[in-house]
Formats: structure tokens, sequence, C-alpha cells
């Protein structure tokens, strides 16, 4: 048992006490059950190509803004850091980090929205329960099973790091009828326990995706001069923050001014949320991680005040950043790459790579579609480009 493993709090999740693999594996006399699982993300195709997928500007606008990849690194960097001043297990929640984002279409959400759309009638599209599809199917690495065969807990936590995905008190349906297609094709196969929370690990890593989205995007932002600092400072939880640096630091060069304002930002937001999840875990008396689980509540949260700010920064973002019209003009554009990638392949399923091909049963077929969507959902931003200018090339000739 490692040292990290000794120090844990009675609520973490224990690597030696995981729920294990769907098929069994022979154990590591180096690594834990989680680092294998991170391990294992790290190595796989998926994650490599997230170095060529959008987080908010299409892969070519500039070598200095967010990819995915970049940002799941960041998000891993906080995750590991709430993780450790928590005493829970830093693997699990790193691991969860690094393949939050493994379902994106190219384009970013964008590309998600037009893809769920082209799907309607094939069951639809959905990011998460894509990232899910991808570790335990689609990802063919291993001579003995499909997918990466993370532990339980891994899987539990992409799928339930939003929380649960069925409420038995509200959802009279079926629960797989009510549910994404990747999550009603697996859990068969793997019960994930969807009705409750997952771990502390997994809400720690969907935060620090809340927390790193959030700040980075402000800096991409500054940089693409979508807005400035004064409008930013109108903000007022970040208004308070740049207040502070002038007054500390006189005539600091603007971009030493933005990165200053961000880590603030980011320090503050981390501050509140190991706060508040402290109170929650004495107000609900939680022990075990099946405390966690059984809970009725996230743990891992903001105080009424930051949710407060926060708010308000996603509220600026959105209105200055997201809808400034150089984002709209590149959004507007990979969803009609989406669209029409999607509309050729189900009416041509050949013109995609053989291995792909094979797996279809002709044009406009419910299973071809699945194909289709999976085959464009792993597409880097500028496969998705360069396959759209040989489609259109091609219909010139």
């Amino acid at each position: 048992m490692s040292t990290n493993q000794l120090n844990l709090a009675s609520y973490a999740s224990f690597a030696q006490n995981s729920r294990g693999r769907l098929f069994d594996e022979a154990t590591s006399s180096s690594r834990s059950p989680f680092q294998r699982d991170r391990d294992r993300i790290i190595h796989c195709g998926t994650f490599r190509r997230l170095k060529h997928k959008t987080q908010v500007f299409v892969y070519h606008e500039g070598d200095y803004y967010r990819t995915r990849l970049t940002h799941s690194i960041e998000v891993s960097q906080i995750a590991r850091s709430i993780s450790r001043t928590l005493r829970i297990d830093e693997d699990l929640a790193e691991a969860l980090a690094l393949a939050h984002d493994f379902g994106h279409t190219p384009f970013g959400h964008a590309g998600e929205e037009a893809l769920d759309a082209a799907m309607s009638e094939y069951g639809g599209f959905d990011h998460n329960a894509q990232s899910l599809r991808l570790v335990t199917k689609l990802e063919q690495r291993y001579a003995a099973f499909d997918g990466l065969n993370l532990t339980w807990e891994t899987l539990e936590g992409l799928a339930k790091h939003n929380g649960p995905l069925w409420n038995e008190a509200i959802d009279s349906k079926n629960p797989p009828e009510s549910l994404a297609f990747a999550f009603r094709d697996y859990l068969p196969k793997n019960d994930l326990e969807i009705h409750t929370f997952a771990s502390l690990e997994a809400q720690v890593a969907a935060n620090s995706d809340d927390i790193a989205y959030n700040n980075h995007d402000i800096e991409d932002g500054l940089r693409a001069k979508l807005f400035d600092m004064a409008a930013l400072a109108k903000v007022p939880f970040v208004g308070e923050i740049v207040a502070e640096v002038n007054n500390t630091y006189s005539n600091i060069a603007p971009d030493i001014m933005v990165h200053e304002v961000v880590r603030r930002l980011i320090n503050s937001m981390v501050v509140d949320l190991v706060s508040e999840t402290e109170k929650n875990l004495k107000k609900y008396n939680i022990k075990t991680v099946d405390d966690v689980r059984n809970a009725g509540a996230p743990m891992v949260a903001f105080s009424d005040a930051m949710k407060a700010n926060d708010k308000e920064l996603k509220a600026f973002l959105f209105e200055n950043m997201y809808r400034h019209k150089k984002v709209s003009k590149m959004t507007e554009h990979g969803k009609k790459v989406v669209t029409e990638l999607y509309n050729l392949y189900m009416q041509k399923p050949e013109a995609m790579p053989d291995d792909w091909r094979d797996k279809t049963d002709g044009p406009h077929c419910h299973k071809t579609a699945r194909v289709v969507a999976d085959f464009i959902a792993g597409m880097t931003d500028k496969f998705a480009l360069e396959q759209f200018d040989k489609l259109n090339e091609e219909e010139l000739k």
C-alpha cells in the first residue's frame, strides 16, 4: 500500500477496495488500480486526439489558445490539488479529469448540438455518454477485451460526475429508456448504480472542470481581444481581485496582470470549494464513500456566495465570449461541417475508411447512424475540416 493510501480520509475511494474491472486482470505490483486507469487513459488514442479538438477556438486560430488536451491537463492539476487537501485519492480524481472530455465532438458544444440534431431519429448524441462508450468499447488496444477495462470507480465517475443519472422518486420510466444511447447500451453489462451520487473524487473532477474552463476562458478571451480587463472588472467578484492586484503592484505589464487575476480567481474558487466541502462532510456525517453516494446531495460544492459569483462570471462569458460574432462564426461553420459529413456518410457509408464502413448495414439504417456518429465524434477539428474540404472538392468535379 502506498503512503498516499495510508493517509487517505475514511470517505475516500480506497484503491485496494475497488470493485474491480469487468474483465479480471492480474494486479500490478507497482501501481494501484486507479494509477493503471490513469495511465491507460493517457496512452490511448482518444487522449492524443484531444490536442486538435476545440475548447472555444478552432485549432488553427492560434497556438496559445486552449484545446481539449491542455484544458484536461489543467483540470487534472486542480483536481489533484483539491484531492490532496481533502485527503481523497488523487489518482482516481486525475484519471477522471483527464478523461472527462473524451466524448466531445470536433468544434466543441456546437459540434455536439449538430450531431445530436442529426441523430434525433436514432437515439441522439450525448458527449458524457460517449466518453463511457469510448473507454468501454471504441478504444481497441488490448487482445482480451474491447475498451480500456477501467475500474468500476472510474467508470462510475465518468458516468455520474455531474450527479445521478436517474431519480427513482421522479423518473417513472424504466431507467435505460430515459438515458442517452451509450448509457443504455452499457449499463446492462455493468451496474454503475445510476440513481446515486458518484465518489468525492468524481465530484472534485467535475468542479475542477468548472473552475478551469471559467478562468482559462477568461485568459483566452482577453488574449483574443473579445473583451478587455475593464469590461471584465465590472463583474463584482472579478473587480475585487483586479483592484487587489492593482493595489499590490503598480504598472505591471498587461499579460502579467491577466495571469495575476486568473491565478487569484482560481485560488479563491479552490479555497471556497474545499471549505464548503468540508462543511458538507461534517453536516451529513460522511464517514465512507458509500455515505457520499447515498447522501442525497452533492458533497463537493461552492458556498452560496461563490455560486452567485460563478453565475455572474458565466453570464459575462456567455454574452461577451461564447456569443461573440467571431466565436459564433466559427461555431456555425463547425455545425455545418458536422451536419454535412453526417449526411454524406449516412448516404454513402463507403466514404468512410474500410474499418468503419464494415461496421455499417447500409445507407440510412439505425446501425449505420451510430457508426457514423462514433466516427464523426472521434474526429479532430483538423481532420473534420479536411474531410469537409475533400467533400466539397469532389462535388465540384
